[in-house]
């Protein structure tokens, strides 16, 4: 496992692996994945069936039992992702090719359409299923869970997140 400021909740043969932006400050000081409050992936992922309760940024690790993990394209933590630059975008996608390869999840889910326009060069991308696999995964883009993507809902959310997993019916976003 690479050494980052905040470390992957990974395992093999994973059903789902999310992969965000970047940490955000809060997230890097705490330890734990979307740690800042109003983020919405914890509430997103219960709603969607995904974990059987209401799990908090704290029991991150909690998601390997579910057989969902979580990493982020870059780890340079930031107040806000347009504070990287579309380098380290880049060099991030192709360490995310590489730990999906090691790691083998079932789906890759990527939590924003334009952090992966940056970092796999598809400047036209649109959210739902992409026609390539990363690193051998089925890969998506779906909405990302910040408060400050007012474009999707929870609701939304949850309905794209709950796509994702077996049997999940695989929506589009």
């Amino acid at each position: 496992m690479r050494d980052k400021p905040l470390p992957d909740v990974v395992a093999p043969d994973l059903d789902v692996l999310f992969c965000g932006i970047n940490p955000s400050l809060m997230s890097a000081a705490r330890g734990h994945h979307f740690a800042r409050p109003g983020n919405r992936f914890w509430p997103a992922l219960h709603l969607a069936g995904l974990t059987p309760r209401l799990l908090t940024p704290d029991e991150d690790r909690e998601l390997l039992r579910y057989g969902l993990g979580v990493t982020n394209l870059a780890d340079r933590p930031t107040r806000a992702a347009a504070e990287l630059t579309p380098d380290e975008l880049r060099e991030g996608g192709a360490a995310l090719a590489d730990l999906v390869a090691e790691y083998r999840p079932r789906v890759l889910a990527v939590l924003g359409v334009t952090a992966w326009r940056t970092a796999f060069g598809r400047p036209r991308a649109t959210p739902g299923r992409q026609p390539e696999r990363i690193g051998g995964a089925v890969t998506w883009v779906v909405p990302n869970p910040s408060g400050l993507n007012a474009h999707h809902q929870l609701a939304d959310l949850a309905r794209c997140y709950g796509a994702l997993r077996p049997g999940g019916g695989g929506v589009d976003v």
